[in-house]
């Protein structure tokens, strides 16, 4: 990653990077009231979070299916380099950032995008290469999944993307999340 961002960079593959997660209750062969309470509102949860996924999903390909300036309200968009780990070569895309989703675009003309990232349990970190320059590193939520490392034209725009990809994700907070929110809550606050 030491190698300065070149200004004219090629074209990228599609390589949509999707993620999942599961979350499973383990309880005893009889199950208290209150476990068979939280049971109940796990699969309530669970169910709704599969209509919505479905949903996302569907909105997530159809926004693929559009050029860059046609996706309704986007989080952030412009110029940024990513790492092509297996060339170490920084790659140019056109970006759109909605909905905890990172879409890459060959240019701002593009008619569709090339390929995008489900950035769901994503980490944003921002790593040092110089005084001058940083990048935006991607961590995924398990090591099943690869690492990401970006970089804007200038420090001003990667912080502006570092905002915008944390409240992104923060935004899609995942279902093990609020399910163990949801457990750790004081008993007389989990009755229904």
């Amino acid at each position: 990653m030491n190698e300065a961002i070149p200004q004219d960079c090629g074209e990228v593959p599609a390589d949509w990077i999707v993620g999942s997660s599961q979350f499973t209750v383990a309880a005893s062969q009889k199950p208290t009231a209150f476990q068979s309470e939280c049971q109940a509102s796990i699969d309530s949860l669970l169910k709704k979070r599969e209509q919505e996924n479905h949903v996302w999903e569907d909105v997530t390909l159809h926004n693929s299916s559009l050029p860059p300036l046609a996706i309704k309200n986007p989080e952030c968009l412009g110029l940024l380099h990513r790492l092509d780990g297996s060339t170490d070569v920084w790659m140019q895309h056109y970006c759109i950032l909605k909905d905890g989703c990172l879409y890459f675009y060959a240019s701002i003309r593009s008619t569709q995008a090339s390929g995008g990232l489900y950035l769901q349990g994503y980490r944003v970190n921002e790593q040092t290469l110089s005084v001058n320059q940083s990048v935006i590193e991607l961590k995924p939520p398990s090591e099943e999944f690869k690492t990401f490392y970006f970089c804007a034209e200038n420090k001003t725009e990667n912080q502006r993307w570092i905002t915008a990809l944390k409240m992104s994700i923060k935004k899609w907070l995942p279902l093990h999340q609020a399910i163990q929110d949801f457990m750790n809550r004081p008993l007389e606050e989990t009755r229904m």
